[in-house]
C-alpha cells in the first residue's frame, strides 16, 4: 500500500480538538457528544477550506455512547452542514478508537473506495448514559406489552424500590471485572516502578505541556462557545504541581500501599477531534500542502489481566519492522499517557531482552524511547484524555514536533481496554 497522508495546510491550521477536564469544566456538562464532535468538524472546515461536497467519507471514535445518537459521527456531519448524501458510522475501539478511525479512513482510501476522509472522535465524560437496572428495564418494557389494566396493575405489584437502582457505565475490564487503575498498579509493582517515580513522570508531563501552552506550539485547540456561557479557549488541566504536594495524595485503587494516584494518573475528560485524509495526488491536485504521510501502522492484542497496559511494548517493533526502521530513526515519540506507572513499566519491557524472549517470542529487546524524545509537548497525564479523541491528539503531536523540530519520522503508540494496543509510523513531508 502506497502512502497516505495526514493532510493540513502548512500554516499552524491542524486538526481541532477540544480537550477539557469533566472535573474542572462543568460548563460542558450541558452538552451532548455530537455538539463536540460538530465543533471539532467546523473547526475542520475553517481551517482547510476543505469544500464539503468533496469529503466521500465521516468516521468518528467513541467509547461511552450516547443512547440517542449512537452513530454520533453521523449526527455530527449533518450538524456541521455535510451533505445527507455524505455517508459516516462511528467505531469503538477503547482508548485507541480514534486511531481505528484513521486508519479505516486510509484504508477506504487505499481500496479505491474515497478519495477524501474525515476522521476523528469525541468523548463527553461530563454526562455519561446511566441505566435503570435491568429489573426495572424489564418491569417498563413488559408494562409497554400489557394490553388491559389488570396485566398492568399485576406487573406494577411486583415493583420494589431495590428496582430503581443505577447502573453506571462500567469502569471495569469485562472479562476480568478490574479496573485500569488497579491494574496499572500491578503493572507498575510487577516492573518495581516507584511512587516517586511515578510522580516525577507526571510532574514532567505538566511541565513540558504547560511550556508547550505557553509558546503557543499547542495551536490545535479550537475556541468553543458554549451556548449561554462562555468561550474555552484552551486546554485547562495542565497544572504542573510539586513533588512534596504530589506526595501527599493517597492511593486511588490499591489502598493504602498502591503507588497509582490521581496526579499520577490521566484524568476524565470531556474532548473532539477530527483531521482530513487523503491520498498524496489528490492533495497536491486540490492544491493543499501536505503535512505528513502515515507511513504504517499495527494493532497488537493481549493478555487483558497481566498484560493489559502493554500494548505500545508489542506494536513499536512491529510497525518499525513494517516499515524498515529502528529505534534510532524516530525523531518524535508520542505514546499515550494512560498512568505514569503504566509508560514507565511500558519502558522497562521494551528495554528487557528477557521480557522480548519469554513474552514476546523475539531474541533481543526493541530498546525503551530517548526521554529527550518522548512526549515533549505534555500527554494524556496533563492534557487529558477523552477516550475516543486522544487518538487524532497522538498522530497531529507527533507530525507538529517533526515539523517544528525538523525530524523526519514519529511513532505513535497506545494501549487500550481489553489488553489491545496501536502503534503508526508518521512521517513529516518534505518541505
Amino acid at each position: 500500500m502506497g502512502p497516505q497522508i495526514f493532510l493540513f495546510l502548512s500554516s499552524s491550521f491542524e486538526t481541532s480538538k477540544l480537550f477539557l477536564p469533566a472535573t474542572s469544566c462543568p460548563r460542558y456538562k450541558e452538552l451532548m457528544p455530537h455538539d463536540l464532535a460538530r465543533a471539532a468538524l467546523l473547526g475542520l472546515l475553517h481551517r482547510t477550506n476543505v469544500p464539503k461536497d468533496v469529503v466521500d467519507y465521516i468516521i468518528f471514535g467513541t467509547v461511552i455512547q450516547e443512547v440517542k445518537t449512537s452513530n454520533v459521527a453521523r449526527e455530527a456531519a449533518l450538524g456541521a452542514g455535510f451533505s445527507d448524501k455524505t455517508p459516516a458510522h462511528t467505531v469503538t475501539m477503547a482508548c485507541i478508537s480514534a486511531n481505528q478511525a484513521m486508519t479505516t479512513g486510509v484504508g477506504l482510501i487505499a481500496s479505491g473506495q474515497c478519495d477524501v476522509v474525515v476522521a476523528g472522535g469525541v468523548e463527553l465524560m461530563s454526562d455519561v448514559p446511566i441505566r435503570h437496572s435491568r429489573k426495572m428495564r424489564k418491569m417498563l418494557l413488559d408494562l409497554n406489552k400489557a394490553k388491559t389494566l389488570g396485566q398492568r396493575l399485576s406487573l406494577i405489584s411486583k415493583f420494589r424500590l431495590n428496582f430503581l437502582s443505577p447502573e453506571l457505565p462500567a469502569v471495569a475490564e469485562f472479562s476480568t471485572s478490574e479496573t485500569m487503575g488497579h491494574s496499572a498498579d500491578r503493572l507498575a509493582a510487577a516492573f518495581a516502578v516507584s511512587r516517586l517515580d511515578q510522580d516525577e513522570y507526571a510532574l514532567r508531563s505538566h511541565s513540558l505541556a504547560k511550556k508547550a501552552q505557553d509558546e503557543g506550539l499547542l495551536s490545535d485547540v479550537v475556541p468553543f462557545k458554549v451556548p449561554g456561557k462562555d468561550t474555552v479557549t484552551k486546554d485547562n488541566g495542565i497544572r504542573p504541581s510539586s513533588l512534596e504536594q504530589m506526595a501527599k495524595l493517597k492511593p486511588a485503587f490499591i489502598k493504602p500501599y498502591g503507588t497509582v494516584t490521581a496526579a499520577n494518573s490521566s484524568f476524565l475528560t470531556d474532548g473532539a477531534s477530527a483531521m482530513l485524509i487523503m491520498a498524496e495526488e489528490k492533495a497536491l491536485a486540490m492544491g493543499y500542502k501536505p503535512k505528513a504521510y502515515l507511513r504504517d501502522f499495527v494493532y497488537v492484542s493481549q493478555d487483558p489481566k497481566d498484560q493489559l497496559l502493554l500494548g505500545p511494548t508489542y506494536a513499536t517493533p512491529k510497525v518499525l519492522e513494517r516499515a524498515g526502521l529502528t529505534m534510532t530513526d524516530i525523531d518524535a515519540f508520542e505514546f499515550h499517557e494512560a498512568f505514569s506507572g503504566q509508560i514507565l513499566a511500558n519502558f522497562k519491557a521494551m528495554d528487557s531482552d528477557w521480557f522480548a524472549q519469554n513474552y514476546m517470542g523475539r531474541k533481543t529487546k526493541v530498546g525503551s524511547p530517548p526521554l529527550e524524545k518522548f512526549n515533549n509537548w505534555g500527554g494524556s497525564l496533563s492534557l487529558g484524555h477523552p477516550f475516543g479523541a486522544t487518538g487524532c491528539r497522538l498522530v497531529m503531536a507527533a507530525a507538529n514536533r517533526l515539523r517544528k523540530e525538523g525530524g523526519q519520522y514519529g511513532l505513535v503508540a497506545a494501549c487500550a481496554a481489553g489488553g489491545q494496543g496501536h502503534a503508526m509510523i508518521v512521517e513529516a513531508y518534505p518541505k
